[in-house]
């Protein structure tokens, strides 16, 4: 990581009451005095006088002719206590295209340059502010677009994650350190029933990583939107449900067969939950080549749906678990006398109320248990996965070989260390006399 003083809007593009400029750098407190105390004018323009950290300054931030840029507030947060942990400056200055400019190239006039891409939060990370799963957090926090993902985040950013996995990692240490030591000191320099001890505490850090790896799919549900997708025969009025649910006419409603040949997609929050709702080709044989190929996107639809709205005209004989069945059009039915379908119609409004609170309940289902567990997302699935894998080998491969089983062990620690982003060659030696008192 360099040296170089960074600089960035933190605030959203375009014209704002007010733009957030955040500086950060290895020394800054003469640019923050430069910054805040800049001459009125005449003589010697070099700042004078002390800065308070953590302070808010009203000042005219004038360029090095001294004429005025803007009227601003200005913060200087002392190292390292800051967002980076280095040196950081905060301007809040009006969000004007032209005065964000102007305070920008005052900025690259004293030696700074514009941050690239997540810059602030590297340096974050390798200031020992943030660990990965905290730069997660903030990811998914940035993203957040319905309440549900919001708390979710919030979760990951204020150390709940690191917390968990940090506590398995220095588990699975130990747990190598111990099974290392077992070959090479005596029964007597060792804790009694260690060996069974460390099997049986290896099985539960299995169980617990497994329990947690189960609560993926809802995880990735809360942070991409749950994939409800309507689909069922050709004219049972999927378009209108659509419509309905979402508010607007955004599918093309006809009483011509097939006339949706592709999917139409519209992000919708249900009960705080962000929901993509898909409306898809009817599905029928057909000899029509585009209604074909929306067929078989609806096949493509349905693979990656979370829940199934299945929609008919009258009631199916066989009902699967994720899906929820409506019998649309019931203001024409006679009988509606099915305990397992919900009976709707686009044209009385029948029946949306139930379809709502059904699809809320399928959702919490989806979400069960989930909020006790780490947020886990591709990344994470994959480092998990690997150290599940190392858990696993080390208690059905080792055989009584304790070396095999530490090596197992050790590198099941090693990926959650990745999604920590923490990686110490000499933590298992450090382990190994710190916990074991040897070589007294």
């Amino acid at each position: 990581m360099n040296n170089d003083t960074i600089f960035a809007l933190s605030s959203a593009h375009g014209k704002s009451g007010v733009a957030v400029i955040r500086i950060s750098g290895s020394n800054l407190f003469d640019l923050a005095k430069r910054i805040i105390f800049p001459a009125l004018g005449g003589g010697d323009r070099k700042a004078v006088g002390w800065v308070e950290p953590r302070h808010a300054y009203f000042t005219n931030l004038r360029d090095n002719d001294g004429d005025l840029i803007d009227q601003c507030i200005a913060i200087f947060f002392n190292a390292p206590h800051s967002f980076t942990g280095e040196d950081v400056i905060e301007i809040y200055s009006h969000g004007a295209h032209a005065v964000i400019n102007k305070i920008f190239e005052f900025l690259r006039a004293h030696g700074a340059r514009i941050a690239t891409r997540g810059e602030f939060s590297k340096r974050a990370f390798y200031n020992n502010k943030m660990d990965l799963t905290d730069v997660d957090g903030l990811i998914a926090l940035l993203d957040a677009q319905t309440d549900k993902q919001r708390q979710n985040a919030l979760r990951s950013l204020t150390g709940n994650d690191s917390k968990i996995y940090t506590a398995w990692r220095n588990k699975m240490i130990e747990i190598s350190a111990y099974a290392a030591a077992i070959l090479d000191y005596s029964e007597d320099d060792l804790p009694k029933n260690i060996t069974d001890k460390i099997i049986n505490e290896t099985q539960n850090l299995l169980k617990e990583l497994k329990n947690a790896i189960d609560g993926f799919r809802a995880n990735r549900a809360l942070r991409n939107g749950f994939n409800i997708v309507l689909i069922g025969e050709t004219n049972v009025g999927k378009s209108s449900i659509f419509n309905k649910l979402v508010g607007s006419n955004r599918a093309i409603v006809s009483d011509i067969a097939g006339t949706t040949r592709d999917v139409v997609s519209m992000q919708i929050d249900i009960d705080g939950y962000l929901v993509n709702l898909s409306d898809t080709a009817g599905i029928r044989e057909s000899n029509d080549t585009i209604e074909k190929i929306g067929i078989e996107k609806t096949h493509n639809e349905i693979e990656n749906s979370d829940l199934i709205i299945h929609v008919y005209d009258t009631p199916p004989k066989d009902i699967k678990e994720n899906e929820i069945v409506i019998v649309n059009k019931c203001d024409l039915l006679k009988n509606k006398n099915c305990d397992d379908v919900i009976y709707t119609s686009t044209i009385t409004g029948d029946g949306f109320d139930i379809l709502l609170k059904t699809i809320k309940e399928k959702m919490q289902e989806l979400m069960s248990g989930s909020e006790s567990r780490v947020t886990i997302n591709e990344r994470t699935y994959e480092l998990l996965s690997d150290a599940i894998n190392e858990l696993d080998t080390a208690i059905t491969k080792y055989d009584g070989n304790y070396d095999i089983f530490s090596e197992h062990v050790r590198h099941a620690g090693d990926a959650i260390g990745k999604i920590l982003g923490v990686i110490t060659t000499n933590e298992i030696a450090d382990m190994t006399f710190s916990r074991l008192c040897l070589g007294k």
